[in-house]
């Protein structure tokens, strides 16, 4: 079993998985051995502090070892991606990788011969999904019929939120003038409309704060991230792109005037740009659940070891 995107697992998959994130959380005592002699491999092509650090410190913390390999100072650049994941798998337990492309991670999936994780591609963020319902059934209390309004970019994250909800009953609505081209997975959201658990605001429909509020109002939770992807974020080739973007979506930034009054958790998935998806104050908002949003990433990464492992 791997977990490249959520749209693979069942239902029960991911709520029994939402289940033992929480009793990991809270019973970690118990589980201070549950992967005793097994090792985790992390293979990355970019940068990463949650999905690293969740799954190095997890590891460790269930009695496991872990080994980081910087894609760059490795062979997987000048060789085959399968020859060399089959290598890697034959050397431990488990994998997380964080590839660049959606194609790579399936590539990925099909040769190796050790669970794989997707820790992060162009396309899916899973682990974050599962971290987010966690943080949304601690919070909230229940998971099902939580309306949830997604406001940024449509991006990976979007995608795995989207792909979470369908599984345990979330409204997911989003409104993003803008979506990355490499998120685009249309069969998603065809399937998760069908199921009402998705839907999408069309941003020209919104012409005044007042709308946007509106929308809030109606919803649990209110979730954003980047506007744009790290890797570009201070790139100077991408300074053309970046100006274009900020300019689009600063009227959709989240901030105590459009809040205000509003009584919504607050969810983004780190790392946030303060001053542009989010204003810096809300990061420390009563309303924010950010910081437990972020430690849960940890015991989420746990959850979704031990289940691969077939250790829970």
């Amino acid at each position: 079993m791997h977990l490249n995107t959520l749209k693979d697992w069942s239902d029960t998959d991911v709520r029994e998985t939402v289940e033992n994130c929480l009793k990991i959380k809270n019973y970690p005592e118990k589980y201070r051995h549950a992967a005793s002699g097994l090792s985790l491999a992390l293979l990355f092509q970019k940068t990463s502090t949650r999905t690293r650090c969740a799954g190095e410190v997890g590891i460790v913390q269930l009695g496991g070892n872990a080994h980081y390999l910087d894609w760059r100072t490795t062979n997987f650049g000048l060789a085959d991606l399968s020859d060399e994941i089959k290598v890697l798998s034959a050397y431990v337990d488990v994998i997380l990788a964080r590839f660049l492309k959606h194609a790579d991670a399936c590539k990925a999936v099909e040769a190796s011969d050790v669970p794989m994780i997707n820790g992060c591609c162009d396309r899916y963020h899973p682990t974050q999904g599962l971290g987010d319902l966690m943080t949304i059934q601690e919070h909230i209390g229940r998971l099902d019929g939580v309306k949830v309004c997604f406001i940024g970019v449509h991006n990976n994250v979007c995608n795995s939120l989207i792909s979470a909800g369908m599984k345990v009953g979330l409204k997911v609505t989003v409104i993003a003038p803008e979506v990355n081209p490499a998120a685009i997975d249309k069969e998603l959201w065809s399937d998760a409309e069908k199921t009402g658990s998705y839907i999408s605001i069309d941003s020209d429909t919104i012409d005044c704060k007042s709308t946007l509020q509106e929308i809030i109002a109606d919803n649990d939770v209110v979730y954003t991230d980047t506007w744009i992807d790290m890797e570009f974020f201070t790139d100077p080739d991408f300074a053309e792109e970046k100006e274009r973007r900020m300019k689009l979506m600063m009227p959709y930034q989240l901030n105590s005037s459009l809040l205000n009054g509003l009584d919504c958790k607050i969810m983004h998935c780190l790392p946030a740009h303060r001053g542009y998806e989010i204003s810096g104050e809300l990061l420390d908002d009563p309303r924010s659940i950010i910081f437990d949003q972020s430690e849960n990433r940890l015991h989420s990464m746990k959850a979704i070891l031990l289940k691969l492992l077939g250790r829970i």
